[in-house]
């Protein structure tokens, strides 16, 4: 029996190998670790992501905007269309669907993309809502940038810190049973992880690309942050070495961790961009980043093939662990 969340990379690499791509205007197609699809409209390239949201029920349209919207900005792209088909429990209310649709309205007007198109259902057999979102953006056929762009040498950086993302679900849908330990202004500053500092990297991935020397961005979603390591580096075919003592936690972060259990490391991070960079930009970049309040830190490196994808904790090299199901998964 397959486990809760992505495929095992094995499994979907097979599946995605068997589709026959005969449309010669796709430039990247289905890959594992590429972020979007991008299609050669002629004078520029159109760029398209889609993904649902299925861990959280609350601010739902708010995720679906984000999550969808990252994964166009990772690849130098402006988001610019979203599409989402909202499916409904049975027996939810009018207030339900008037709060999902307040929230996608909210959440395009602030990154100024169009909800030009969808569905919505009741479905049965449903026990939460979920939305998938369709994304689609455009960049100037120079300007995209791909995670199989990495190049040996480059160093890896990490906005933000690990796990924001689950911050925010874990306060949000835990908020009763948090009460036992936490007051209510330590709940609800965990819960506006969601907004500050936040879970969209809009404004750090068009802040990279203006500063240049990227040659990678890659967006950590389900898997966390360890996930999205291994697939920019497969992407890239390269290795990877990380180093523990520069990732960085907030501290409500650190302890919903530790009080579910949860590997940061493997915990959906949404907020994070991991970022391979010129060694000679990476000074500037960070300069760049932190003048616009948005915390940057050197975590690592890009390494050759042969010596694999590696974290060092406490001067000892091991690998980096694959989370093929995400930490968060074990809440629910």
């Amino acid at each position: 029996m397959l486990a809760v969340g992505k495929l095992p990379p094995e499994l979907l690499a097979r599946l995605l190998n068997s589709l026959e791509l005969t449309d010669p205007s796709i430039v990247i197609g289905p890959t594992i670790g590429e972020d979007a699809t991008v299609i050669d409209m002629g004078d520029q390239y159109l760029v398209a992501k889609t993904d649902p949201v299925t861990f959280t029920t609350d601010a739902i349209g708010w995720y679906v905007v984000c999550v969808n919207s990252n994964d166009i900005a990772t690849m130098g792209a402006v988001p610019r269309w979203l599409l989402a088909t909202v499916l409904l429990p049975e027996g939810c209310s009018h207030e339900l669907v008037e709060d999902i649709f307040e929230q996608l309205r909210k959440a395009c007007r602030q990154f100024r993309i169009v909800l030009c198109g969808g569905h919505t259902e009741i479905t049965y057999q449903l026990d939460r809502p979920i939305i998938v979102g369709l994304m689609l953006g455009t960049v100037a056929k120079e300007s995209l940038i791909t995670s199989a762009g990495a190049r040996i040498g480059d160093d890896l950086l990490l906005t933000k810190g690990l796990a924001i993302e689950a911050t925010s679900i874990i306060a949000r849908e835990r908020a009763c049973e948090l009460t036992e330990k936490y007051d209510d202004a330590w709940i609800e500053c965990a819960q506006q992880f969601l907004y500050q500092p936040g879970i969209s990297v809009l404004a750090e991935a068009r802040i990279a690309c203006e500063v240049g020397g990227v040659h990678a961005m890659h967006d950590p979603t389900e898997g966390g942050v360890a996930t999205a390591v291994h697939e920019l580096a497969r992407c890239s075919q390269t290795g990877a070495l990380i180093w523990e003592e520069s990732l960085f936690l907030y501290p409500e972060t650190r302890c919903l961790c530790d009080d579910y259990g949860l590997d940061p490391l493997g915990t959906i991070s949404s907020g994070a961009l991991l970022l391979a960079v010129d060694p000679n930009k990476t000074s500037e970049m960070i300069g760049a980043l932190t003048t616009h309040h948005i915390p940057c830190e050197r975590v690592g490196k890009v390494t050759a093939s042969e010596e694999g994808v590696l974290i060092q904790r406490h001067q000892h090299l091991e690998d980096l662990p694959l989370f093929v199901s995400d930490e968060i998964t074990k809440l629910f």
